[in-house]
């Protein structure tokens, strides 16, 4: 068995309870050497070294989704899964609340991944778990060629397209077509405003757990650039988000993004008055001692969503 998820998860979230551990390794044999006792004798993984936190992920995606085949590069942002998960689980949530608390499933449920990652973790779970079909827009091609070589080698080609966002600063221009419609969006943006307070965030974790020593790598689940960091962090970028979401208001029912600190759900309220956001949620979740929370807007009426309008 391995280190607890926490009992806060979704309730829809698989990943209740303590990792079988003993069948993971029987999935993934690789990590079988990364498994050792904790200091009461279970086993568990050293979750700051990224490799064991790869091999796990892999081995999870066989399991519990039917993923047969997941990589990534050195260096890219490798997620905790039931994290991810859980957002997925709120926002199908977040879809039911317009249908008499009925959650749509199947590929007539269309969503944007904004900022997939080479990981393609919330395609690959979001299909598996709802049936719905996604777009995965990066800027980095690296990412979005990886992502495409998972989505191909799991035969999911109908079911996840990917994109390569050409313009850098864009979040939805470019990426969506004019005769197009989502049901919703998300994204997991760059938090941080430089790499150095990403560096000093992680490393702050780590004290905090009482886990830091030397020579442990900074960021435990990798991250490039842009997966971690933009200028003016997870604000700026989440204004230009909600800027450019108002031209593509009709084209879209949910904005969502994850945020990691309360004060930007604080500054961003007024900001999506101002573009003319007619509901604005925010959805708070929690794995174990981390906080966590997504912000969510739409420009259609409750009754144009239920399908009234």
């Amino acid at each position: 068995m391995g280190d607890k998820s926490a009992a806060t998860l979704h309730p829809r979230n698989r990943h209740q309870g303590r990792y079988d551990l003993d069948a993971l390794c029987a999935l993934q044999p690789d990590l079988a050497p990364f498994v050792h006792p904790n200091p009461v004798g279970e086993a568990t993984i050293d979750f700051a070294d990224p490799q064991a936190v790869r091999l796990l992920n892999g081995a999870l995606l066989r399991q519990q989704y039917g993923i047969q085949f997941w990589d990534l590069p050195e260096g890219y942002l490798c997620p905790p899964i039931p994290g991810r998960a859980d957002y997925l689980h709120y926002l199908a949530d977040l879809l039911a609340s317009d249908r008499g608390g009925e959650i749509p499933r199947g590929g007539s449920v269309r969503v944007l991944d904004v900022g997939v990652g080479a990981n393609c973790i919330y395609p690959l779970i979001g299909h598996a778990e709802y049936g719905w079909r996604f777009v995965g827009s990066d800027i980095d091609p690296l990412a979005v060629q990886t992502a495409r070589v998972i989505v191909q080698a799991n035969r999911l080609d109908k079911q996840i397209e990917l994109r390569q966002q050409p313009v850098a600063q864009a979040i939805f221009h470019h990426v969506l077509h004019a005769d197009e419609h989502f049901d919703l969006t998300l994204c997991n943006p760059p938090f941080h405003s430089s790499a150095d307070e990403a560096r000093a965030g992680s490393a702050r974790k780590w004290r905090n757990l009482g886990r830091a020593r030397p020579g442990q790598p900074v960021l435990n689940f990798g991250g490039q650039s842009n997966e971690l960091w933009c200028p003016g962090g997870e604000m700026a970028f989440l204004r230009r988000m909600v800027d450019e979401s108002r031209d593509m208001a009709e084209q879209c029912v949910w904005f969502t993004s994850l945020v990691s600190r309360a004060e930007t759900i604080t500054a961003m309220r007024p900001f999506l008055s101002q573009v003319g956001a007619v509901e604005v949620r925010t959805v708070a979740m929690a794995q174990g001692q981390k906080q966590s929370r997504f912000l969510a807007w739409t420009f259609h009426s409750a009754e144009a969503r239920s399908g009234g309008a």
